[in-house]
Order: structure tokens, then C-alpha cells, then sequence
């Protein structure tokens, strides 16, 4: 009885399997969607960031021009003051002494100069009836031109004399802010010391001394030669404070240094920028973004579109022949705003895959569509241009390798 339950079984299996058999195989599934960008040229700003120091507009030290004791400090230190407004007074007694002893000089002088000029004239007369020797006329009129070239002296010792009395009250000599005050009154000062009494700095306009390596210069100027990038002008610039803030004005470059820095192969840049809310101060140091050209044929490709594979080098998926996908290696110059351009590996009319990357292998059959969305990285549209970022500088460096 076994032995036929067996068989029945065996029977019931082989009809299953002819069952199965006589059904059609599943239907293979469809092709990934993906989404992509048709790529088109463009102009495009080619921004750079650089980093920069603030000087002030005007700067002066304020230094004694004579010895003595300071007497009183005139000025608020922090403030603004005005050229010309005084700011300190050295004790001025031994000048008021010179000045008039300089002063009595002058009269003896100008007193003299009479009977020397008188006793030359009598001499003149009588020379004439040989009443006295030529000789002893000429030393009359050599006295007498003595007497005033002494007057001339002496005029000149006063005027020395008010000069250094005028020096004991020292002024501002232009206007801005007044720093703090190295001395206080009591504390002598000296003629050519080495420390300023205090710093005056306008800064209601500020310069920005931005430096960018010579190589860039020369890698921009012989791109602009070979076409396809035209210069800048009036570039405008902008800047980004320490806290990562925008400050709110424009700047305009004044001109470039003609000398590159032999320490560091970097040129000086100046840019001016209006500041009165004195929001830039002198010695801050920001980033200066600004418009070096413009690229007129650019390929701009989303950020979301180009990797790096595991050697390093930057990589960009695209809907080829047959929707099929290939891989491209490409060379990337800089970001603007959530793009990078794209100076080689891609071209007008591609179909860049920037959705549905995960697990995508090339040859893969994809069903190529709109993005839902294209967004920017964090920052980037307000972060628009500038230097590139570490990741994209490596994507760069390795595409250009390439």
C-alpha cells in the first residue's frame, strides 16, 4: 500500500511540473527612471575668492616735532577729531625764552645796522676830497653790509623761535578716529622718538589688499588670449566678513601691484569700499569675491551630476546612444552658485543624469525624465563663485590630471 501511495505521488508531482511549464516566464522589469539636465552654453562670471586685509584711507602717526614735558592731553581717546584740532600742549616755557631772547637779537641788530650805514655814507663823501683813505671807506661799507646781513640772521632765529613755540601745541594733522593715547600728561617726549603719542586713521572709505598668486594671473590672462573669456570691467567686489556674513556695499578695484611678492609669488590687489558705519575696521581680515571675466561658451553643470570615482578623478553619468548610460571624465574649473563649468568631458546637448545615480552602472538601459527638484548645496547660490571648495578643488585637480 505504500508502494502505490509513492507512485501517486511521484504521478501528482510530474503533472505539477508540466502544469508550471505550460505558464509564461515573468516580465522583465522596466528601466530605472532617471533624471537629467540637457546641457547648453551659457555665459557664466568667473568669480575668485580671495583673502584680503583692511588698511585705512589715510593714516597718520602723531609724533613731537621738539623735546619737552606733555601739559595736557585735548581729546577724547576713540573719538573723531578734526585736522588741525589740537590735541596736546608741551610745556611751552623755555620756547617763550628763546623767542624773545631771539627777538631782542633782532632789535641790537636792526640798531646796528644804522651807524654802520651812516658812518659808510660819511665815508663816501670824504673819500672823494681824500679827506679819509680808500681803505678805511671800504671797511665802513663792509661793516655796514655786515650790520645787515646780521638783521637777516636774526629775523630768521625768531621765526625759528615761533616755529618751535607753535610746536608745543600739537594738532591733528588730518581727521578721523584717534586711537589711544601712548603718553599721558607729565611724560616727556623727545624729538624723533621711536613711539607715536597716537594714530589718527580715516576710515569712512577703507582700502582691501586682496592677494591672488601670480600662476592664476598668467593662467587668466593666456585664456583670455586664446578666446573664449573676455575681461571684466568695472569689476565690483564683494566682501565676506569674518563671522561668514555679506557686508552690504560694493567695492571697485583701484589697480593691481606690478611687482610679484618674492616670498610668497602672490600680487597685491586694492579695492576701495565705502564704510560709514565703520563696520570695516583697519587690520580686519575678510575675503574679497570679485569678477575676473566672463566665460561667453560655458557648459554649467549641476553639482548634483559630477562625482569622483575611487582614484579621485571627476566623473559625470549621461544618457547615451539607446538611453543606455555612460560614464565621462571631465575637468572642472569653478563652482557658480550650485553649477561648476565644465571645461572638457561634456558637451552642449548631453543629458546629464543628476537623479537616480544610486547603483547606476554604464551600459544600464534608464527611462530618462524631468528632476523632481534641483536644489543647491547648502550655501551655494548665496555663496555664488568664488574659491572652490575642498571637495570640488580635489574634483578639479583630479579631472585636470586626467
Amino acid at each position: 500500500m505504500q508502494k502505490g501511495n509513492f507512485f501517486g505521488l511521484l504521478a501528482c508531482v510530474s503533472a505539477l511540473a508540466l502544469s508550471a511549464c505550460g505558464q509564461e516566464a515573468p516580465p522583465a522589469p522596466p528601466p530605472p527612471s532617471v533624471g537629467v539636465v540637457t546641457l547648453k552654453t551659457e555665459s557664466a562670471p568667473l568669480l575668485n575668492e580671495l583673502p584680503g586685509r583692511i588698511s585705512a584711507f589715510e593714516t597718520a602717526e602723531v609724533r613731537p616735532q621738539i623735546s619737552g614735558v606733555i601739559r595736557r592731553r585735548l581729546f577724547t581717546e576713540g573719538g573723531t577729531v578734526q585736522a588741525g584740532q589740537l590735541l596736546y600742549e608741551i610745556e611751552d616755557a623755555p620756547y617763550r625764552a628763546a623767542l624773545a631772547q631771539a627777538q631782542g637779537s633782532l632789535a641790537n641788530a636792526q640798531a646796528a645796522i644804522r651807524s654802520t650805514g651812516l658812518q659808510a655814507q660819511r665815508y663816501k663823501d670824504l673819500v672823494g676830497i681824500n679827506a679819509v683813505s680808500k681803505q678805511e671807506y671800504d671797511d665802513a661799507a663792509a661793516a655796514a653790509q655786515q650790520a645787515r646781513a646780521n638783521v637777516a640772521a636774526q629775523q630768521g632765529a625768531v621765526q625759528a623761535a615761533q616755529v618751535n613755540q607753535n610746536f608745543t601745541r600739537i594738532r591733528a594733522p588730518i581727521s578721523g578716529r584717534i586711537g589711544r593715547s601712548l603718553l599721558t600728561p607729565g611724560a616727556l617726549v623727545q624729538t624723533g622718538q621711536a613711539d607715536p603719542l597716537t594714530t589718527i586713521q580715516r576710515t569712512d572709505r577703507v582700502y582691501v589688499d586682496v592677494t591672488q598668486s601670480a600662476a592664476q594671473i598668467i593662467d587668466l590672462k593666456q585664456a583670455m588670449k586664446a578666446g573664449g573669456i573676455s575681461e571684466a570691467q568695472g569689476a565690483r567686489i564683494q566682501l565676506i566678513l569674518p563671522n561668514g556674513s555679506v557686508y552690504p556695499g560694493e567695492g571697485r578695484l583701484q589697480f593691481a601691484d606690478v611687482t610679484v611678492d618674492s616670498s610668497s609669488g602672490a600680487v597685491t590687489q586694492r579695492a576701495i569700499f565705502p564704510n560709514a558705519d565703520g563696520l570695516l575696521l583697519p587690520g580686519m581680515y575678510v575675503r574679497a569675491k570679485l569678477i575676473e571675466g566672463e566665460r561667453t561658451q560655458a557648459i554649467l553643470a549641476p553639482q548634483q551630476g559630477i562625482s569622483r570615482d575611487a582614484r579621485g578623478r571627476a566623473t559625470a553619468m549621461v544618457v547615451g546612444k539607446d538611453n543606455k548610460v555612460e560614464m565621462r571624465q571631465v575637468t572642472v574649473d569653478r563652482a557658480i552658485g550650485d553649477k561648476w563649468i565644465v571645461t572638457s568631458g561634456l558637451k552642449p546637448g548631453d543629458q546629464l543624469i543628476v537623479e537616480g545615480l544610486v547603483n547606476l552602472r554604464p551600459g544600464t538601459v534608464v527611462k530618462p525624465g524631468a528632476p523632481q527638484q534641483v536644489t543647491a548645496p547648502e550655501g551655494g547660490a548665496a555663496a555664488q563663485g568664488g574659491a572652490k571648495p575642498a571637495a570640488a578643488q580635489g574634483a578639479s585637480n583630479a579631472g585636470e590630471a586626467h
